[in-house]
């Protein structure tokens, strides 16, 4: 039994030093190792023996167990290594090559312009006002001195979802929403920013949808110089110093007198060009004095209080500081247009 172990024993390594794979590896561990193996059935033999042979038998089996054991090991650790490099090699970095560069976010150019707008209104005194997307035809019509009939709510026809809710075509309800849960208390000075819809066709100029920000205030006194000091202020902090503007009647039915104002080109410096078709001047927004009875309407008296109220479209103002001509470019999320406001 000694002469097979040993014989045993040579045939093992010789075959484990010819091994060239992990795989040949683990089928000579089985071989040789497993319950199934030489080693494991001469063991079982080891009953036929006398009491002083087992002893010396079971030393021999122990060593030769451990001799293929450990070259087992050897190897085994031989090709873990190789493993390791070899993964290690696939799975390097090389850190001479140039870095992937990092996207850097910005703030869209109509929020830019929202923030811009409420931050010189916030330091004139204003507050910021808002109210819901979908709104009652009474506040967003009625309310306004646009009873059902009346023939100016065909340009502002809508989004409808039933007879008496609709998308909001402005944020004026928000004014009278102020004033209701003011209940005749002054001072009111507010801007409401936000966004409207009407049925407009989509062009270089018009949107279905767009941001509008209007401004209230309601006191004793308030005069139409109070409104064109307001929005020559504004107009100067927000296109130069030198910046003016210039008021011509208009047609509001929720305010009387009413004005359109127009700013100076800041293309030309009102010298005239082709954005301001020669004439030096451009149309940015609707103003007026508060209408009697849209004061009554809230709960104000129009012989003891006066206000002014104006309306603006940010996409409007946003066209005119950067220069872009067609109004969709700010909702098409192209990022070609955007990252150009990144430093803005």
């Amino acid at each position: 039994m000694r002469e097979r172990l040993e014989a045993l024993k040579d045939t093992a390594l010789q075959e484990l030093a010819a091994v060239g794979s992990q795989q040949e590896l683990n089928e000579l561990r089985i071989k040789y190792l497993g319950k199934k193996g030489p080693l494991t059935e001469i063991l079982r033999g080891m009953g036929a023996l006398s009491a002083e042979e087992r002893p010396v038998i079971g030393q021999v089996a122990n060593d030769v167990r451990g001799a293929i054991e450990e070259v087992i090991a050897r190897k085994q650790e031989e090709y873990d290594r190789l493993e390791t490099e070899k993964r290690l090699s696939a799975e390097t970095i090389d850190v001479t090559l140039p870095g992937r560069p990092s996207e850097q976010g910005a703030v869209h150019p109509l929020n830019k312009i929202t923030q811009e707008i409420e931050d010189i209104f916030i330091g004139m005194g204003f507050t910021i006002a808002e109210g819901p997307e979908v709104e009652r035809d009474y506040y967003n019509f009625e309310a306004l001195n646009l009873p059902k009939d009346h023939p100016a709510r065909d340009m502002q026809d809508s989004f409808y979802i039933t007879d008496e809710i609709l998308l909001r075509t402005q944020t004026s309800p928000v004014q009278v929403r102020t004033m209701e849960a003011r209940k005749g208390a002054v001072p009111i000075r507010i801007i409401s920013p936000g966004r409207v819809y009407r049925r407009d066709d989509d062009d270089a100029t018009h949107s279905h949808q767009f941001t509008q920000i209007e401004g209230l205030v309601i006191d004793k006194g308030i005069r139409m110089t109070d409104l064109k000091g307001t929005l020559l202020q504004f107009m100067q902090e927000m296109y130069g110093p030198d910046t003016q503007i210039r008021m011509r009647p208009s047609f509001f039915p929720f305010t009387e007198p009413s004005a359109e104002v127009d700013v100076s080109c800041m293309m030309c410096s009102g010298k005239g060009c082709r954005t301001c078709k020669q004439t030096g001047w451009i149309e940015i927004l609707g103003s007026g004095m508060v209408h009697p009875r849209v004061l009554e309407m809230s709960g104000y008296d129009p012989n003891e209080y006066s206000g002014f109220a104006f309306g603006m479209g940010v996409e409007r103002v946003a066209m005119l500081k950067y220069g872009v001509e067609d109004i969709r470019h700010f909702y098409t999320n192209d990022l070609r247009f955007l990252k150009q406001f990144i430093h803005l």
